[in-house]
């Protein structure tokens, strides 16, 4: 009755049907485990959020690699902008995704180091080859206290071409990069200011980011093994009805007349 599994078409379907099980048990797997460092991950950026601010030269220095542990790290720096330095950041959106650029302006610090400072986002300029007009930082000595960031590198980002930018503006904000044009020691990393809050409405700060959402992984992961176990169910569903048909069709043939004898 189920010489039929035989057929090549169900040997195919058999075949499919063990090679995709796994495929979909291991896709469930990932999905959970980009859950757990989705929850991970906000869990860091939610201690470092709510952690007391520690002054940014104790935490990094030139050529530091900012660790995942400090991501988002409440930091302060005390110095004076270096505003004829500062640049822009292209290709930046703001809490509505309009595409603007954020100011990237170099702090010079009281021990002579130097901190960059994303200072806020700015909408784009009729002309986007030239320097966009910037909201002034201000004058004199400041503290400014945000979250401390690790450097943007083109592995990180996906961006690779760099070259070809109009003055003053680049693709991602790197201490290294700053430190070749500043001719000076910059501290690994960058501060996303938090506060002071600027007076007028720009540069708009960066707001914090999102640690409620856990995103769909979970449910993916979910949908991925219910998928795995609906298989062999639709498989043995399958026999059977073809079992079935086939039963019905010999049940369905006519007998063989019988033979008169001679």
């Amino acid at each position: 009755m189920y010489r039929f599994l035989l057929s090549r078409q169900w040997v195919i379907l058999t075949l499919l049907m063990l090679v995709l099980i796994p495929t979909m048990v291991e896709l469930g797997f990932w999905q959970l485990h980009r859950h757990e460092h989705r929850v991970a991950q906000n869990k860091l950026i939610s201690g470092n959020l709510r952690a007391k601010p520690l002054p940014v030269g104790d935490i990094t220095s030139p050529g530091h690699t900012v660790p995942r542990a400090d991501y988002w790290r409440r930091v302060t720096a005390t110095g004076t902008y270096d505003t004829a330095r500062e640049v822009v950041v292209r290709r930046r959106t703001n809490a509505d995704d309009k595409v603007g650029y954020h100011v990237l302006t170099p702090l010079i610090m009281d021990d002579g180091r130097t901190v960059l400072v994303n200072r806020g986002w700015i909408p784009f300029d009729a002309d986007q080859q030239a320097f966009p007009k910037i909201p002034a930082a201000p004058k004199g000595e400041v503290t400014v206290t945000g979250r401390l960031k690790a450097d943007e590198t083109t592995a990180g980002s996906g961006i690779k071409d760099l070259s070809g930018l109009p003055p003053r503006q680049v693709m991602l904000i790197n201490s290294e990069q700053q430190a070749k044009t500043l001719s000076r020691p910059v501290l690994g990393g960058y501060i996303e200011q938090t506060e002071p809050v600027p007076a007028g409405p720009k540069p708009e700060l960066v707001p914090d980011p999102d640690t409620d959402s856990i995103g769909p992984h979970m449910a993916y992961a979910v949908q991925w093994w219910l998928f795995a176990a609906a298989l062999p169910f639709g498989w043995v569903v399958l026999v059977r009805r073809d079992r079935a048909e086939a039963a019905g069709t010999l049940d369905a043939a006519p007998a063989e007349p019988a033979t008169a004898d001679a």
